[in-house]
């Protein structure tokens, strides 16, 4: 009888939820382990200090960088109207699709000594190397410059929907009770989009601490680094565990604060309509200075070295990867595909289920799927693989008894392990867009349905999948482009002789192979810039 009125969907949650959790326990199981001694003090007495300090140093900068570019150029765009506008509204959104990591290489190319920049200088001044001076870009400075141009689309599509939303008609408020425009913005807009800004700049922070390829392209050890050099370099699964906690620490600050920031407050537009776009007009230089300002994070974050990434391919590229470069494209959409389909089809599964249910169980459970996506790539592969590669090795033990064969490495030596990492950090992208569409669905709908006969998964299948149709296809684009630009997982955990795009590309990089990396590089782009314009210019058109 109990049985009975036990709703599958919630045990389907309850199975995702454990599964996704199952890495982040993993990890935390391994901090207080012995056996790493030798390992931890030669760890905590040369570089530890050093993954603290520049992790720390990371957070804050980027953190600060995001902040200004976002906010700044969301103002602009928001409530302002300069030359070229209606371009940069939905083009700052454009750097998204530039991982971290190849902005790295295409800036080293460019600003080494021995690159176009320098070599233009030298020879239109007569410079030595002794003349000047020039910034070293493979630097703790140089990460945080790619950080900030990658990521302060983050804090500007938040913040930009905020000063929409909610600043318009209490600025209008502001404005008749004789205050400023720089009043206005900086005692009624900036503390009413404070939210948003924490929200995007978290998300900022949590890219940040999850990224391997730019730290370790430019040398700054932080403890991404740290967890593939003890993994692979010292051997030690332990140890990588605890610096994957630790890590997994910093990410729990990050959220603390965030969530401290946002603290009680709510914000409601008592004015009953939305600000339209047109907004103030910025006349002669203030509006060439608006559009100075637009265009910069733009050109640096994505125009600049897109053209160079294209030079470089075009150019300066003597040994074109050819059937190589089609392999690893396979290799990407295949693991890239497949996440996407596995990872919409649960979340329909979850986000109904948490409709259905009269309950606080099922939300709770979505919640708990949620976080997946603030726990870095590195950490989730370390918590992946200590209990998967265990599995592995039983499995293997198991098939030799009964069969007289070893099989080998069933899970770990195919891509399914690699596809349940990425199904842990990625599942939350497409339940949070198919969870915001389904809440959006009327519960009469639900009622006519069974009125007519048709019970949950007809209602789920001919009712809401329709409606849902746009919110999947987006859901599946963002889960599919975060594979493709997906890095520290997949060096851990892909099979051997198993490259993707990514890979490939930091590989080619490391060997000082930047004219053969652009190849790989444009292709990574070129995968996230299309769903990145189609997004970004619906959201516009939304927004009018």
């Amino acid at each position: 009888m109990i049985s009975s009125r036990v709703n599958p969907l919630l045990v389907v949650s309850a199975a995702v939820a454990a599964l996704v959790g199952l890495p982040v326990a993993s990890v935390l199981t391994h901090i207080f382990s012995g056996g790493t001694g030798t390992t931890w003090s030669h760890l905590a007495s040369t570089v530890l200090p050093d993954y603290v300090a520049n992790t720390l140093v990371l957070c804050v900068a980027v953190g600060l960088g995001v902040i200004v570019i976002g906010v700044a150029t969301a103002w602009l765009t928001a409530m302002h109207d300069f030359p070229g506008r209606a371009l940069f509204e939905w083009a700052l959104v454009l750097p998204m699709a530039m991982p971290a990591y190849v902005l790295a290489y295409v800036y080293t190319d460019f600003l080494q000594f021995v690159g176009p920049l320098q070599s233009f200088l030298r020879e239109s001044f007569g410079w030595s190397k002794a003349d000047y001076w020039f910034p070293e870009v493979r630097s703790l400075g140089g990460a945080v410059t790619m950080f900030v141009f990658v990521l302060y689309p983050y804090v500007y599509l938040l913040t930009r929907t905020a000063f929409i939303e909610r600043a318009g008609g209490m600025l209008e408020a502001s404005r008749t009770l004789g205050l400023g425009p720089w009043r206005s913005f900086f005692r009624v807009s900036l503390p009413l989009a404070r939210p948003a800004v924490a929200a995007g700049a978290t998300l900022a922070l949590m890219e940040t601490l999850a990224d391997y390829g730019t730290v370790s392209y430019f040398g700054v050890q932080t403890f991404t680094t740290g967890i593939y050099r003890a993994w692979f370099s010292l051997g030690d699964r332990i140890a990588a565990a605890q610096l994957a906690a630790a890590l997994l620490a910093f990410v729990i600050l990050v959220l603390l604060i965030e969530w401290r920031s946002r603290g009680r407050a709510r914000f409601h537009n008592t004015t009953g309509r939305r600000r339209q776009p047109g907004g103030r007009r910025l006349p002669g230089w203030r509006g060439w200075l608006a559009t100075v300002a637009c265009a910069l994070p733009l050109s640096i974050g994505f125009l600049l070295p897109a053209y160079l990434l294209l030079r470089l391919a075009l150019t300066d590229s003597d040994t074109p990867l050819g059937p190589q470069l089609a392999t690893l494209a396979r290799n990407s959409l295949l693991l890239a595909a497949l996440t996407a389909v596995i990872a919409v089809s649960l979340a329909v599964l979850l986000a109904y289920g948490a409709r259905l249910s009269k309950g606080l169980l099922a939300p709770a459970l979505n919640r708990l799927v949620g976080l997946g996506y603030a726990v870095p790539g590195s950490v989730i592969a370390v918590g992946v693989l200590i209990p998967v590669t265990r599995l592995d090795h039983w499995l293997a033990h198991q098939w030799q008894q009964w069969f007289g064969d070893n099989p080998g490495l069933l899970i770990t030596g195919g891509i399914a392990a690699l596809v349940y990492a990425y199904l842990v950090r990625f599942l939350a992208v497409a339940l949070q867009s198919v969870g915001t569409s389904l809440t959006k669905i009327t519960p009469s709908m639900d009622d006519a349905a069974r009125s007519l006969g048709l019970g949950q998964g007809a209602t789920l299948r001919r009712v809401h999948l329709p409606i849902l149709r746009g919110s999947l296809f987006t859901a599946c684009l963002l889960v599919f482009v975060d594979v493709m630009k997906e890095l520290p997982a997949t060096l851990v955990m892909r099979p051997f002789d198993f490259d993707t795009l990514a890979t490939q590309a930091y590989t080619l990089a490391s060997d000082e192979r930047l004219a053969e990396a652009a190849s790989v590089s444009l292709a990574i782009v070129a995968v996230g810039l299309l769903p990145l314009i189609v997004l970004s210019r619906g959201i516009s058109r939304r927004r009018r």
